[in-house]
């Protein structure tokens, strides 16, 4: 994911006292919107502004941004607990990794792309506003018949799903595949990925309203963890056990999903959202995370040896600078999109002055698919 650069950081933070002096002559600054979190904290920590338009530097494209992708890191990094937003940015901080609009400025020296394409953008923070400026390895073209707010959920949980599947698991045809919070964004992308390799899907959502979603997409077996206990299940599912369990869940479920693997089977770990609260204002919880940090499990590597077992685990965030492996992604993704074999997932909008409520509605848990902001 491309990360903001500092030039555009610090015109977030100048652009106001520009706005300010122009409107005190009577003239009119051209500007954007944009939400800025000053510190850690709750929803009401996330601020509606508006700030002076960015510009495209040498070698970079301006995005008027239409739709803008939700993810639960961004919840995280509002709470002041997503480790890539400390290293990379500091506070204040405008969340946002993944945006869909048109293109509508062109840096010096940039080729193949015109004024007036519809593209996705990746950015490492930034997203939440109504330009983004990257450079143009972190663009690609709309997946033909999406419609801007369907563009903006694709990156960054089909980039997930397909770095953890087919990067770190390398999941064979006929393999069974555990997918945690499968009704979730990740979670979809998740299962349409494992369905188009050839693999055996068993989905774990957490509502009996999230069961038809994940059905739909063709899994072959789908159980709500509220409903019963959904381990005996999975045995049966995959009585020699599983060779790839997908896991966000972090304590609630890592230690059940390194048992069901069989001899061979991969853990692949890419969140730990039961380590938060649900519900209620937002802010972290410091006795609930300490609590679920000592209960996490710990994986000995003697044990792994003799287990015939692996964990793996990844944060994108990280990982931007890897656009050889983006573009392996990007390669592998956007001709399934294009025929029609990958699906756009559901989507849930507000606009983007509703960023609070977007991020209530994530951390409820009872989401399907995707939220989006919406800026136009």
């Amino acid at each position: 994911m491309a990360q903001a650069g500092k030039g555009q950081l610090r015109g977030l933070l100048v652009a106001p006292t520009l706005l300010y002096a122009t409107a005190a002559l009577g003239l009119r600054w051209p500007t954007m919107h944009h939400i800025t979190i000053p510190s850690p904290g709750g929803h009401d920590r996330l601020h509606y502004r508006e700030t002076a338009d960015l510009h495209a530097g040498p070698g970079q494209v301006r995005v008027a941004v239409h739709a803008i992708g939700v993810n639960f890191a961004d919840c995280m990094v509002r709470q002041g607990l997503y480790e890539s937003a400390k290293v990379y940015v500091g506070w204040p901080i405008t969340p946002g990794f993944e945006v869909a609009g048109t293109i509508d400025q062109l840096g010096d020296g940039v080729s193949g792309w015109t004024v007036g394409e519809r593209v996705v953008a990746l950015v490492r923070f930034g997203g939440y506003a109504s330009q983004v400026v990257c450079a143009p390895q972190y663009l690609m073209r709309m997946p033909p018949n999406w419609t801007d707010p369907q563009a903006a959920g694709f990156p960054a949980v089909f980039l997930t799903a397909w770095y953890a599947l087919h990067y770190l698991a390398h999941a064979r045809p006929g393999a069974a595949v555990l997918v945690h919070s499968a009704a979730g964004g990740v979670g979809q992308a998740l299962v349409q990925l494992a369905l188009a390799a050839g693999c055996r899907v068993f989905g774990v959502v957490g509502g009996a309203h999230k069961v038809a979603a994940v059905q739909a997409l063709g899994c072959e077996a789908v159980v709500d963890k509220f409903s019963g206990d959904w381990r005996p299940a999975a045995r049966a599912f995959a009585p020699e056990g599983f060779a790839v369990a997908l896991d966000a869940n972090g304590v609630e479920t890592l230690a059940d999903s390194y048992k069901l693997l069989g001899p061979g089977g991969k853990l692949v770990v890419y969140g730990f959202h039961t380590m938060f609260a649900r519900g209620g204002s937002g802010r972290r919880n410091w006795l609930l995370l300490a609590w679920n940090w000592l209960r996490t499990p710990r994986f000995n590597p003697l044990a792994l040896t003799t287990d015939n077992k692996s964990v793996l685990a990844f944060n994108l965030s990280f990982l931007f600078e890897r656009t050889d492996v983006l573009a392996e992604a990007l390669g592998y993704l956007l001709p399934l999109c294009a025929a029609g074999q990958l699906r756009p997932l559901p989507v849930t909008t507000f606009r983007l002055e509703e960023a609070a409520r977007a991020h209530q509605a994530l951390e409820s848990g009872a989401s399907v698919g995707k939220v989006v902001l919406m800026c136009s």
